[in-house]
């Protein structure tokens, strides 16, 4: 259903069953799949290609240019995923082309009120951004992570799997899998236990995680505790992509 106030630019692809509220705009080669709504006010520009059985409420921005002065109307996207709850006045921004051109966010994501998410970010599944929490462009946030209220990422930021961002943080550098970064200059100050509970991994895994934040986040360990801790990791996941991370920060990780 369309309502009659709608703009709807003639190189859209719609879905059928996609509902279309009062004075929306979709603008350019927007492609959306079956069962999502779009609430009154909201704008999409393309190129932008949007799952299945996404909500986007009213005045929502979607795809518009980068807010990237180098940007100067090169061929880039935005993809979002399916089962997305993308609240009023949020805004997600394409790519740009000197950072691999695609914007993209995941499934059964919760983009709150006034968030922003800049170009070129990449988000995973299960991620909840709070209420104006903001992302500079190039941020990677993985799967199940969490952002608080006001919370700012800086550009090229890592945000780990299952790692939670206290309300009103300040990141300028990279939150490993599983930690609680809060503050307004972020510092690591946990293992987010509680999160890694309601996931169902078990207490042994949690332990060991949370050894591994005591001795590799906290501190600096050497080379004995490294070894020790890839050898643990081994034969478990978890902790391999914990290492994995911290071994592969570019900007130094939050302590």
């Amino acid at each position: 259903m369309i309502h009659p106030t709608a703009i709807i630019s003639p190189e859209a692809s719609l879905d059928p069953s996609v509902v279309v509220g009062p004075y929306v705009v979709i603008e350019g080669k927007v492609e959306i799949s079956a069962g999502t709504q779009i609430d009154s006010h909201s704008v999409i520009k393309g190129p932008c290609r949007i799952g299945k059985d996404n909500h986007i409420y009213s005045h929502a921005v979607l795809g518009e240019v980068p807010q990237d002065l180098k940007f100067h109307g090169e061929h880039t996207t935005l993809e979002i995923g399916d089962r997305n709850q993308i609240r009023e006045f949020s805004s997600i921004h394409r790519g740009t082309e000197g950072g691999g051109g695609v914007t993209r966010i995941g499934s059964d994501v919760l983009i709150m009120a006034y968030a922003h998410i800049a170009h070129d970010c990449q988000i995973g599944d299960h991620v909840i951004l709070a209420n104006a929490a903001s992302l500079a462009g190039h941020v990677t946030v993985g799967d199940h992570a969490i952002f608080g209220g006001f919370a700012v990422a800086h550009q090229f930021c890592r945000i780990g799997a299952h790692a939670f961002i206290g309300g009103f943080s300040k990141l300028s550098k990279d939150v490993p899998p599983f930690v609680m970064a809060d503050g307004a200059r972020a510092r690591s100050i946990g293992l987010n236990k509680e999160g890694l509970r309601r996931r169902h991994f078990d207490a042994e895994t949690i332990a060991l995680l949370n050894r591994c934040f005591r001795q590799l986040v906290k501190k600096q360990g050497d080379e004995m505790v490294w070894a020790e801790f890839e050898q643990a990791a081994e034969t478990e996941p978890a902790l391999q992509q914990m290492l994995d991370f911290i071994k592969g920060s570019e900007r130094g990780i939050t302590r």
